[in-house]
């Protein structure tokens, strides 16, 4: 009988040691996480498509100033009040299906630059074994910095 005992509080000594020696182990282990930070300012500056994209902007909202010159232009010139207002609404239609269709055109690009973006970011972080990537303005301190990798496939 004092065979029995004795081998029942080698046993349970034995899962009590080898549960402490277990948990000691794993709470002194850091997770193997690898976290990137990204400059989306800088990506955004740098790169030619967005800045090419802005040109196009600025040239078509110069047409639209041209547009509405024209309007006031013609507006002015003539006297008939029914004219008057018939011509302001055909300008103002005309202005405004030119604003829709830069919008529309607009943010479709962007949105394909920006899917871009993500998706090189995902694609480096990826290949260089990184398991999240966060937005440099966010983080106070740590992480790699992947913004100039990311930058090159971008440009």
């Amino acid at each position: 009988m004092k065979k029995k005992i004795l081998a029942t509080f080698i046993i349970i000594g034995a899962f009590v040691g080898g549960y402490s020696i277990n948990s000691i182990a794993v709470s002194n282990t850091a997770p193997e996480y690898k976290i990137a930070v990204v400059d989306i300012a800088t990506i955004i500056k740098n790169s030619k498509e967005i800045n090419a994209l802005k040109l196009e902007q600025e040239k078509q909202m110069q047409n639209m100033q041209s547009t509405i010159n024209k309007a006031r232009e013609e507006i002015s010139k003539e006297k008939d009040p029914t004219k008057i207002a018939q011509l302001e609404e055909k300008y103002r239609n005309q202005i405004n299906k030119e604003k829709l269709a830069l919008d529309e055109s607009y943010n479709k690009k962007l949105t394909a630059i920006d899917d871009k973006i993500k998706t090189a970011v995902v694609e480096k972080a990826r290949s260089m074994h990184y398991n999240m990537v966060l937005p440099k303005n966010t983080v106070l301190f740590g992480g790699d910095d992947i913004t100039e990798q990311v930058a090159k496939i971008i440009q």
